[in-house]
């Protein structure tokens, strides 16, 4: 902290003149970058900043671009009229806190739970306004490092990627598999923002006030960006609102029509909404192989990995449709056998637990800001270390997963969808006991 003051002090005085640093603190969140809030200037001249950065190389590894290029895209999207945050420098080597830039902070509400208790009014319509301004910033303002999404292409490296990761969790399989045989046509090329959802976007009385993180900006398929903040995993447990949590598709469609989007393709669609979720699932797995290889050694990657369990559940509730009813009204066969409850000396589970409670009871109540944040996370992970020492539930099966993708095993195979559900359930009942898309399933599949 006292390394990071003393040269960002240095830099905001070289950009924005003299003044004092105060109110450094590192903002919760962000699974990939660091966030720093800090006032600057001096008496009634003092203005809120945010400093965005990679501390280190490993963070940009493998990136198409870097944070120079994702700073004069921003820019470009400022300028042409999109709540875009507003950036006053971009980092140079020299100045000693890794790649970034720093923005003027946007006041609002980005915590998406508090947004969707109370939505704004105008919210949907802006986001529909707000995504078909991004579509529509003009292409020769936009940098030429920024990548064009081959969807075929992009798909092979998936498939790549879940082998790499052990080609066993059948769900992913299938997704995949899906993907393969429904891919849409070329669609012509726009700006998408690639992470158009709730947790980027900021909120204030009057509707969207600013969209964040542009990381993962390309040019592509704007149904992309209509799907992407329509996963399950972003409505943040708004299940009967299926556009951002907030409201209705055809509601958000008509929207971004009306502000000058293309219309929307059902089908094309849909593909995204399988596609994106097929892409985090993968995501999460990768956060676990970032912990594992030692180039993010947070605890948070670990947990984050463990939410693979989540989209499998969404990925089979999205594609299940394609089984013959006969499967689809199958019951579910029964789980594997629990431990038994403990008895004599404290069990593992019970080791866990006490551990757990002391962090709930003794650490979180005195710690503030990101350790706070921290604590919350390392409770989570003891959370699923406690439950799945007392389950039998495995969520890998390296020979299905190899049948359903090589055709062998579909949907239609008697048992498989309703085995398939079972092992979604259990093993989202371990990884995310809390997920709002788990109660619904096991209604749904009468678990």
């Amino acid at each position: 902290m006292t390394d990071l003051s003393a040269s960002l002090s240095a830099f905001m005085t070289r950009i924005a003149g003299s003044g004092e640093l105060s109110d450094l603190q590192r903002l919760s969140g962000g699974a990939n970058m660091e966030s720093w809030a800090f006032d600057w200037g001096e008496g009634d001249d003092r203005r809120s900043y945010v400093l965005r950065r990679a501390p280190s190389p490993d963070y940009m590894a493998g990136r198409p671009y870097g944070h120079s290029d994702e700073a004069a895209l921003v820019m470009a999207a400022h300028d042409a009229g999109v709540k875009a945050p507003e950036v006053v420098g971009v980092l140079a080597d020299s100045d000693g806190m890794g790649t970034g830039y720093i923005m003027r902070r946007i006041v609002g509400e980005v915590n998406p739970v508090k947004i969707l208790a109370a939505p704004p009014p105008s919210l949907l319509n802006d986001l529909g306004r707000e995504l078909a301004r991004i579509h529509a910033i003009p292409a020769e303002t936009i940098p030429a490092t920024i990548p064009v999404l081959d969807i075929a292409s992009e798909l092979a490296e998936y498939k790549s990627r879940f082998l790499e990761y052990g080609g066993d969790r059948p769900i992913i399989a299938l997704a995949i598999k899906w993907c393969e045989e429904h891919l849409p046509d070329p669609a012509a090329s726009v700006l998408v923002h690639g992470d158009y959802r709730m947790g980027n976007i900021m909120v204030d009385e009057h509707g969207l006030a600013g969209v964040l993180d542009w990381e993962l900006s390309h040019l592509g398929d704007p149904h992309d960006d209509l799907a992407y903040g329509c996963m399950t995993v972003w409505r943040f447990g708004q299940l009967d609102r299926p556009a951002f949590g907030v409201g209705g598709l055809d509601d958000y469609f008509a929207a971004y029509r009306d502000a000058g989007g293309a219309p929307v393709d059902p089908e094309r669609f849909h593909f995204w909404l399988v596609f994106r979720t097929l892409w985090w699932a993968l995501g999460c797995l990768q956060m676990g192989e970032a912990w594992r290889s030692g180039a993010d050694p947070t605890v948070e990657r670990v947990v984050i990995g463990r939410r693979t369990a989540e989209q499998e559940l969404d990925l089979l509730m999205l594609l299940e449709t394609g089984a013959p009813e006969e499967e689809r009204s199958r019951p579910l066969p029964p789980s594997s056998t629990t431990a038994p409850e403990p008895k004599g000396e404290p069990s593992k589970q019970e080791i866990v637990q006490a551990v757990r409670d002391w962090l709930g009871e003794k650490i979180k109540p005195d710690a503030s800001g990101h350790a706070k944040f921290e604590v919350a996370v390392a409770m989570n992970a003891l959370g699923i270390v406690m439950r799945d020492l007392g389950a039998n539930v495995s969520a890998e099966d390296a020979r299905r997963a190899s049948d359903i993708m090589d055709g062998a095993v579909t949907l239609a195979d008697p048992g498989v969808l309703a085995q398939l559900r079972r092992d979604a359930i259990d093993k989202c009942t371990v990884d995310s006991p809390k997920y709002a898309a788990l109660a619904r399933a096991r209604s749904q599949w009468s678990a």
